[in-house]
């Protein structure tokens, strides 16, 4: 609705543009006339007209994007030359002669009637929408970059109509008032020519950024720093949201862009958390759920290696239910989750579950298969995983999200899908009211109780007041040693002597790097201050394996009681391999405090703090 209700206010605004004078004193001829028969007809055609023409231009757009390697660029040359329009008003004369020679053609034909004609208000509609539709504003530029990038659809043409509702208000403002709007716009010429110019030159700065990648870098973290404006809204609800996240219960949080990616096809509902499938219905808590169909289980081909069984492909799972858990072995939300997972594939493998879990990895030592192994090992999975290292399985799915759980019935049609923790006991009873569609009659109506032990425990989502934040440049955020980052050098950094809540620092030589920070000399530390029951960190050894040393301080003082399970109540621990590590689980009522590790050698890697 917010995109709606912006797309119609770009809309009205767009009346101040230059463009649409040429057919304004033929809009004014209707002044007086009979609203039925002259203004409204014009103004059903102009919408109709433009919302027609700019959807080719979504649909266009998308065409080419999906040329893969070649999409990028183009797309780059058509917002530089949209910039550019903008810039110099004789190029964009030029460029669109054949819609305003268009429009002049039908305006006059249309004009030479007598009388108050309906068909003939419509034409000039039609023609007013073919003068204006390449007038398009910095919002109307923002629809049709994100229906280029992720394809035309019903909702983009929804904006669409409201972007050209929008300018149908303002014609119809016109109407009622006459030629003293048209006097007040062409006093408004000198100015809004030159925030048209400054439109153009800011599209043409940006579509520099991106060409020589500063759209991963300095403009991330500009980027990630307002995220509160309405700009920051529209272009993330546009553009899909098209980071993963891990999802924790209540809340989202951010997660790295997809290795190797730019822009992959994983969009995911508006308003991502804590929710099931929009589309199923409880009608009452113990009851089995309606699920209807939300399409066919993709295939499962491009892993990289499958653990714990062949290849699986959707044709062989036909007969069976099967869910699909995209998970990664850092992720602490997959972590909680998976105690559940577990205990479904024990509880229902005999009457006909296949549990799968897609390894998609977050970070780059997770796309080590030996890592992968050894942590199915620790976490006692034995059901088939799918290394997707490459996110084929991912994107097949249109996945955005870890963890994600998918629920496909015998007949291979996806029933449901949830996305994050919690919700357990609602994807309980799909399982057994799938299992009982596919002609399973001994299904229990238990549910289980499977509530994880240390860093698999439930969270306190209660008393947790800081975001999972990653320590590497391409997503680091509230990072406030003095002098700020320098990128993939070394460097000495000193903390603050407080820090404000979720603020962190460095403290001694570290190398910040795109996805992690490195110590670079001994005695190195990390402080940040937090509220949360547990903190987490995961950390990795040096590149010789060897196993590092660290202490943990809280406000200054060891843990004592409040050590979490890689921790001695001294606050002492050692890394040993690339995984999460549960630095504190306090008890009691939960405060702000500040956190601090010490390395004692150099080496250690360090990428994301994670809260429960």
């Amino acid at each position: 609705m917010l995109l709606i209700i912006l797309a119609y206010l770009g809309g009205v605004l767009t009346i101040v543009s230059p463009c649409i004078l040429p057919v304004l004193p033929f809009v004014f001829a209707r002044t007086g006339q009979p609203f039925v028969r002259s203004g409204l007809p014009l103004l059903v055609g102009m919408a109709v007209t433009f919302a027609l023409v700019a959807t080719l231009a979504a649909v266009g757009g998308g065409w080419v994007v999906q040329l893969n390697q070649y999409g990028r660029g183009l797309a780059l040359i058509f917002v530089a030359l949209f910039g550019l329009t903008l810039l110099l008003p004789r190029l964009a004369e030029r460029l669109t002669r054949p819609l305003v020679a268009a429009g002049s053609r039908l305006t006059e034909t249309a004009s030479t009637g007598a009388g108050p004609s309906v068909w003939a208000s419509f034409m000039i509609g039609v023609a007013t929408g073919l003068l204006w539709a390449p007038c398009a504003g910095p919002i109307l530029g923002l629809v049709l970059t994100g229906a280029a990038l992720q394809g035309a659809s019903i909702g983009t043409t929804i904006l669409l109509l409201a972007y050209a509702a929008g300018a149908a208000t303002s014609l119809a403002l016109a109407l009622l008032v006459g030629g003293k709007v048209f006097a007040a716009m062409k006093r408004s010429l000198g100015a809004g020519e030159w925030i048209r110019r400054g439109l153009g030159a800011a599209m043409l700065a940006g579509v520099a950024a991106i060409a020589l990648g500063l759209d991963t870098g300095v403009l991330t973290k500009i980027s990630t720093a307002s995220t509160g404006g309405l700009e920051q809204a529209l272009v993330g609800r546009l553009s899909g949201d098209s980071h993963p996240r891990n999802l924790a219960e209540g809340g989202a949080m951010m997660a790295q862009n997809v290795p190797g990616g730019d822009g992959p096809g994983d969009a995911g509902p508006d308003s991502p958390g804590m929710q099931a499938s929009g589309a199923m219905m409880m009608a009452a808590k113990n009851t089995a759920p309606r699920l209807p169909v939300e399409g066919q289980l993709p295939a499962l081909d491009g892993a990289v290696q499958w653990l714990n069984s062949a290849p699986l492909t959707a044709a062989q799972l036909k007969g069976k239910v099967v869910l699909v858990d995209f998970w990664t072995y850092s992720c602490i939300n997959c972590l909680r989750s998976l105690p559940y997972v577990k205990a479904w594939a024990d509880k229902y493998r005999d009457q006909g579950l296949v549990v799968i879990g897609v390894h998609a990895p977050e970070f780059a030592f997770e796309r080590d298969v030996k890592n992968v192994t050894k942590a199915m090992a620790d976490l006692g999975i034995d059901y088939p995983v799918a290394v997707d290292n490459d996110y084929a399985i991912w994107r097949a799915f249109d996945n955005q999200y870890w963890p994600a759980h998918y629920f496909a019935d015998a007949k291979g049609q996806i029933r449901y899908h949830h996305f994050g923790e919690g919700a357990y006991d609602e994807s309980e009873r799909v399982i057994q009211t799938l299992l009982r569609e596919a002609g399973q009659t001994q299904i229990s109506t238990d549910l289980i109780d499977a509530s994880g032990q240390g860093v698999q425990q439930a969270a306190d989502m209660g008393d947790v007041k800081s975001p999972e934040t990653y320590l590497g440049y391409d997503r680091a955020e509230n990072f406030v040693s003095q002098g700020g980052a320098r990128h993939d050098q070394p460097l000495s950094y000193t903390t603050p002597p407080t820090l404000a809540l979720n603020s962190w620092g460095l403290e001694g030589q570290w190398n910040i790097g795109a996805e992690r920070i490195s110590l670079a000399a001994p005695g190195g530390k990390i402080s940040y201050r937090f509220h949360a029951r547990d903190l987490h960190l995961v950390l990795g050894p040096g590149s010789d394996g060897k196993p590092l040393r660290f202490k943990v301080s809280v406000d200054g003082k060891a843990p004592a009681e409040a050590h979490g399970t890689d921790v001695a109540p001294d606050g002492s621990g050692t890394v040993t391999e690339q995984r999460l590590y549960q630095l504190l689980r306090q008890p009691g009522d939960i405060a702000d405090h500040t956190f601090t590790i010490e390395f004692s050698d150099p080496g250690v890697s360090a990428y994301a703090f994670t809260f429960g």
